[in-house]
Order: C-alpha cells, then sequence, then structure tokens
C-alpha cells in the first residue's frame, strides 16, 4: 500500500495551491474565502527546482536549435566521433534526472497534505461525481491531470464532422485548367514548403506569443494569482473541456446568476494573442455582474494543442456547446466579448451560432492579412499572402459579414465600415463613406459631435426608417434600404448606423475596457 501511495506521488502532478472550500468559507464569513500556497517540504522543494531548471533549459535549447545545430555543424561537432561522447553525458544527465524525480516522488509521500491531494484526485478520476470533483476544485494543479467535465462528442455526432473539425471559411481558389493547374503546382511547391515551414515554427509563435512555454513560466506567478483570485473571491469554476480535435481547453465559468439582473446573461470571453483568462478581460463583465466563461487559447497555459484558426474555432464550439448543454444558458442569453486577437473567435461564434444575443469586441481587426503585409519587406508580399491565407486566416470581417449580429469595436474602422458596406450597400455609397470617414476622424467626443451635428442627422428620422423597412420586410442581410433615399437622406442613415454601431473609446491597444464601456449593443 505504501510503495502503490509513493508511485502515484512520482506520477502525480505539482502542486501549487489549496483552496478552501465554499462550505468552509460560508462558516467562516467573506474573508475566510483565502486559501494559501501548498508548501513542500525540503526535499521535495529542491528537487522540483532542479527539474524546473532542466524543463526551462530544455526548452531555451529546443527554441533555439536551429541556430545550435548551424553552430555546432560549423565548428565540426555533427560526427560520430563527437556525437557519441555527447550521447554518454546525455544519458547521464537522464539518469540523474530520474533519481532527482525519484527523490522528489518520496519527499511527496511524506507530505500528508500532498498525500490527501493525490488520493482525492485518483477518486475523482474513478468516480467523477459533483462532490468528488467539488472536493478536487479545492486544489490548483497541472491542469493535464484534471479529468475532463465535458466533451464535444456528449451532444454532437462526430460522423457529421470533417476530420479538421468545425467549418470555416477558406479563401476561394483561383480557376485554372487541369494542365495549368499542375504545372503551377510545382512551380508554386517550394513557396508552399517555405509558407508551411514558417507558419509551423516562428509564424505561429509570433502570431500567439502566449503558447511561448518559455513566456508562460515567466508568468506563471501572475496566473496563479489571478486564478486564486477568482476561484476564493469570486467562486468560479474551473472545468477541462475536450474539443472535437482532442485539444483540452481550460476555461473558468464564476456564475452570477443569483445576482442581479445582469447575472441571466453569460459573458463569454475570448482573449488576446498574449492573454490568458486569469488576468485578461473576464475582470470587466465581471464588474458589471454578468456570468462570465473564460477560456484559454489551445497551447495557452492549461489547454492543449497549438492555436492555428481551426484549433481557435474547434475551441470556441465545445465552449458554447458547454455553455449550452452544460451550463443551461440559452444561446439569445450569450454575449461573446473579445478582445484584440480574439475577434476571430469571436466572429466566428457569431456567424455560426447567429442567435447568440450580442458581440462585443474591443482594440480588434478586421483581417490579418493587411498588418503582416505592413511589417513585412514588400519583396516578400506572395510569401506573406500565402502563408497567412493558408495558415493563419484570421478573416474576420468575412466572418461578421456572414451572419446577422451587431459589433462594437476598435480598428475598427475598415471592420466598421465593411461590415456597414455589407449589411446596407445602398446606404454605403461613395458619399456615405465620406461623410463616415469624416466621422471617424474626430480625434474626440466634441469633434464626433460636431461632425455628426453639421450633416443634421435626425434621429427620431433614421429609427423610423429602419424599423419600418424591418417591419415590412422583416429579412436578413444585405438590406435595400435607402435605394430611393436623397443623397442628404442617405448621409444621415449612414452616420446615424456608424455611431449606433461603433462607440470609440480613447486608450491604448493594452488597457482593459472599463465596465462603463461595457454594454449590450444598440438593437431595432
Amino acid at each position: 500500500m505504501a510503495g502503490w501511495m509513493w508511485f502515484r506521488c512520482f506520477l502525480g502532478p505539482h502542486l501549487q495551491r489549496v483552496h478552501r472550500s465554499q462550505e468552509e468559507s460560508r462558516t467562516e464569513g467573506r474573508a475566510g474565502r483565502r486559501g494559501w500556497t501548498y508548501q513542500p517540504n525540503s526535499l521535495e522543494k529542491h528537487t522540483d527546482s532542479i527539474l524546473g531548471w532542466a524543463s526551462a533549459l530544455w526548452s531555451l535549447s529546443y527554441y533555439s536549435s536551429p541556430l545550435l545545430l548551424c553552430y555546432l555543424y560549423r565548428k565540426g561537432y555533427i560526427c560520430s566521433s563527437k556525437l557519441v561522447p555527447v550521447s554518454q553525458y546525455v544519458g547521464t544527465v537522464m539518469v540523474c534526472l530520474l533519481g532527482v524525480a525519484f527523490l522528489r516522488g518520496w519527499g511527496r509521500w511524506r507530505n500528508s497534505e500532498y498525500q490527501q491531494f493525490i488520493s482525492i484526485l485518483e477518486e475523482t478520476r474513478k468516480n467523477h461525481t459533483p462532490s468528488n470533483k467539488k472536493k478536487l476544485a479545492c486544489y490548483d494543479f497541472d491542469f493535464s491531470h484534471w479529468p475532463a467535465d465535458f466533451s464535444w462528442e456528449e451532444v454532437s455526432n462526430p460522423k457529421l464532422l470533417s476530420k479538421a473539425g468545425v467549418s470555416l471559411l477558406k479563401p476561394e481558389p483561383k480557376l485554372r485548367g487541369a494542365a495549368d493547374s499542375v504545372l503551377n503546382s510545382l512551380r508554386t511547391l517550394p513557396c508552399h514548403i517555405v509558407s508551411f515551414l514558417i507558419a509551423h515554427s516562428f509564424g505561429r509563435r509570433i502570431l500567439y506569443p502566449g503558447s511561448v512555454y518559455l513566456l508562460q513560466r515567466a508568468m506563471r506567478p501572475m496566473l496563479q494569482q489571478g486564478q486564486a483570485r477568482l476561484i476564493e473571491e469570486c467562486e468560479g469554476q474551473r472545468n477541462k473541456l475536450v474539443a472535437c480535435d482532442g485539444n483540452e481547453i481550460d476555461t473558468m465559468f464564476v456564475d452570477r446568476r443569483r445576482g442581479g439582473l445582469h447575472g441571466q446573461t453569460l459573458v463569454i470571453c475570448c482573449e488576446g494573442n498574449a492573454g490568458f483568462y486569469e488576468v485578461g478581460c473576464m475582470n470587466t463583465p465581471l464588474e458589471g455582474g454578468y456570468s462570465v466563461l473564460g477560456w484559454n487559447h489551445p497551447g495557452f497555459a492549461g489547454s492543449t494543442g497549438v492555436p492555428f484558426p481551426q484549433n481557435e474555432a474547434n475551441a470556441m464550439d465545445v465552449v458554447i456547446q458547454f455553455a449550452v448543454h452544460k451550463l443551461g444558458f440559452q444561446l439569445s442569453d450569450i454575449m461573446v466579448y473579445a478582445w484584440s486577437i480574439g475577434g476571430f473567435t469571436a466572429s466566428w461564434a457569431v456567424m455560426s451560432y447567429p442567435e447568440i444575443q450580442a458581440l462585443v469586441l474591443d482594440a480588434s481587426f478586421d483581417d490579418l492579412l493587411p498588418l503582416a503585409l505592413k511589417v513585412m519587406p514588400d519583396s516578400w508580399r506572395p510569401l506573406v499572402t500565402h502563408t497567412v491565407r493558408q495558415y493563419m486566416n484570421l478573416n474576420s470581417a468575412e466572418q461578421l459579414c456572414k451572419g446577422p449580429e451587431d459589433i462594437m469595436s476598435n480598428r475598427g474602422n475598415n471592420l466598421l465600415l465593411k461590415l456597414l458596406q455589407f449589411r446596407y450597400p445602398k446606404v454605403m455609397t461613395d458619399d456615405g463613406v465620406r461623410a463616415i470617414r469624416a466621422w471617424l476622424a474626430a480625434s474626440n467626443h466634441v469633434e464626433e459631435a460636431a461632425v455628426y451635428s453639421s450633416y443634421e442627422v435626425d434621429d427620431d428620422w433614421c429609427v423610423s426608417v429602419l424599423q419600418s423597412y424591418k417591419t415590412e420586410r422583416d429579412v436578413f442581410f444585405p438590406w435595400s434600404v435607402g435605394e430611393d433615399m436623397t443623397l442628404e437622406g442617405r448621409r444621415q442613415l449612414a452616420l446615424f448606423l456608424a455611431r449606433k454601431y461603433m462607440r470609440n473609446f480613447d486608450s491604448t491597444h493594452c488597457t482593459p475596457l472599463p465596465y462603463s464601456e461595457f454594454a449590450a449593443p444598440w438593437g431595432l
């Protein structure tokens, strides 16, 4: 029995913090909800430190391996006479690290708190009941060992899905003849190979720096502190979701349905390219009293996988399925709030689930390609275009134009214009676009109001026109409203719509949106 317990401690996860259970917190009052950092004994502490440094050095070697291999090759170290002794050194180091791991297991076995934790973990794996889950939720540990709480397969048929996962918008292929297509494929083969290597090596890591292990390790204390706050102060519930591609998604749910009016609405938060729900945009809707569901991108912190567009969409899909089928929210009671690059998954969500109540975009963009071309040399334009469109096609504006949803945004300028041009093509003539651009060029709210009043916009008239059109036709977008309207009328309506769809918040890209600026979008 003792030997089996030691073996489980040897293979067990790294324990970071112990949270107070909700029952204990209620008996001791709100202040008693605080937990404490797990205190390993001396043996576990030192051996875990050694293994942690070894893991960090391995990650550093992995990311620098191309340069390291080039250096070793130029120095003549890549040959059989040099590799044999190096392999012997590596083998010796591995044996030593295995011994250190054995000692760490021994240190854990001698710690009663860790023994209690590992027993609860094993019991939850065997019998995943709500009571066992509640006990396990009192511990913060390596999420890879956390039992799955919800799987996409529980509510969907895998046979109805492609091998890649959920449906994504694809760039339209250029039509060519059969012979021309074969010749062109051969001619562009080197470009395809280079694009693949770029996307799967440094390209993906530059686009999503939060997926880099070294950054996660540097942010670990901050992430642990943020997660402790969500669980201990906000009574958050951590869950592991399994997406259709097998990736495990780390989520945090804060239930406010027993609170005020906003608690009946669930806000699903989509983080930026270096954002985590522990320290991300969840705070804004939480301050407003909303129920909130945060999740980490694939490859971020507790989530597995890599954050390519297909994996991102698969993760977003299982989050929505979890919110509907496990948490009990209706799609009409769900808002999606996204910051920066999270606008891609958010726009995919409202495209795929048009019944969602509202979408709020903060500091987002319309398309990744113009941003990528802006920072790369002009001579690389064909390679950059192919790489982005083939592997990193974050086409938020195109997805928005496929579904009937309302938005608020920030770069926003192009995103707003493309959406309005799609929805109201008869209003968004050249004169309508010029009027909106003049309004967008205003540097503050006073100038915005001046531009708006200079066009003598009659808000009541605009509302009556739109309501009349909706009542008479009640059709999906695009609308033909404005077809028989005067030039002045189209300008007024264009500015009125722009003002309703976009709200300007003057701040930097990384500043979280304050609650005073967070509101459900306008609707007729």
